[in-house]
């Protein structure tokens, strides 16, 4: 069966301190090489800490951001140097900040028909038509479309986001961080929304998350991503309650649980690695409690743990 979406190498690189003439001082290495494959109807999560690569990575696979290195394939299709309106027809971003990603001087109705416009070149008729559906199926009345994004809460706002999404009719929804600014009754009611959408439409999700307990609950597989690399790999239900990468394990500890007390993590230090001065080895090694000179001298691999969870560590958790 073809994937949905199938990263081969993609990586990204930025310049730093680049001068009027002449090349940059340094660069800073965003994403590393991430070779990963999504399956039509799954729900990937990919979490890690801010600054490991989550964003950059989703705005790769949309077309905000050119690869530096790699291959993005939906459905067997390389869309390296593809027409945009083709390439939006299949993939779709939704926003983290729902009331900043809409433009404010436009009312609902005409954000939520660019996409038909631009994409798809539909008539006056037929976009009514269009609208009146999905806004039907985001649970939105007809009459928010004369307003103007000022106008709603956090959680309309989201909806109108996931609306216009949807009216590119793309089969690939990239969703970064959608639930993160809203309160968590909110949150519960987006959450089965976007479910209920993907059951409906046989829709493919990209979940990107700091909210551990948000992706166990809507993920099928999660991905790790720690200093701009995939570290681990595998089922939502084995990735948190059996991690074989000690970031996956320290990640799963520090997540704060109703009813338990917090409790400092098993780490010799909380900070990233400068990215100006990355460091040999695995980049998690000066962090990790079971590192060793091994793990100083090379980076591992991503390489199979059990049939369907990976990890790339020298020395994996048992």
């Amino acid at each position: 069966m073809t994937a949905a979406l199938r990263l081969t190498d993609l990586s990204k690189t930025f310049p730093v301190g680049k001068p009027l003439l002449g090349p940059p001082k340094a660069h800073v290495r965003a994403v590393r090489p991430v070779t990963l494959e999504v399956q039509t109807g799954e729900t990937l999560g990919i979490v890690g800490e801010s600054g490991c690569g989550k964003s950059t990575l989703a705005r790769m696979l949309v077309g905000l951001q050119r690869p530096t290195t790699g291959q993005i394939e939906i459905e067997g299709r390389a869309f390296d140097n593809a027409d945009p309106a083709a390439f939006g027809r299949m993939i779709q971003y939704v926003f983290q900040d729902p009331i900043s990603s809409l433009n404010p001087r436009k009312s609902i109705r005409r954000i939520v028909e660019t996409p038909l416009v631009r994409l798809h070149s539909m008539g006056s008729s037929e976009r009514t038509a269009r609208i009146a559906e999905i806004f039907a199926s985001v649970n939105l009345r007809e009459e928010f479309l004369d307003r103007f994004p000022h106008e709603f809460s956090g959680g309309q706002a989201q909806r109108i986001g996931i609306a216009r999404a949807l009216a590119a009719n793309a089969r690939i929804l990239v969703l970064d961080e959608p639930v993160s600014a809203l309160d968590v009754s909110v949150q519960a009611q987006v959450l089965n929304l976007l479910a209920r959408l993907k059951r409906e439409f046989n829709l493919t999700y990209l979940f990107i998350s700091h909210d551990l307990a948000v992706v166990e609950a809507v993920s099928d597989r999660v991905a790790v991503m720690y200093f701009g690399a995939v570290v681990e790999i595998g089922t939502a239900e084995r990735i948190f309650t059996a991690p074989r990468h000690p970031y996956t394990k320290l990640l799963a500890g520090s997540a704060p649980v109703v009813g338990r007390p917090l409790t400092p993590p098993e780490a010799k230090g909380t900070e990233l690695p400068d990215p100006l001065n990355q460091p040999p080895g695995c980049a998690f090694a000066p962090r990790c409690t079971r590192a060793t000179e091994l793990c100083q001298r090379e980076e591992p691999r991503l390489k199979r743990m059990e049939d369907d969870q990976l990890a790339a560590c020298h020395h994996p958790v048992d």
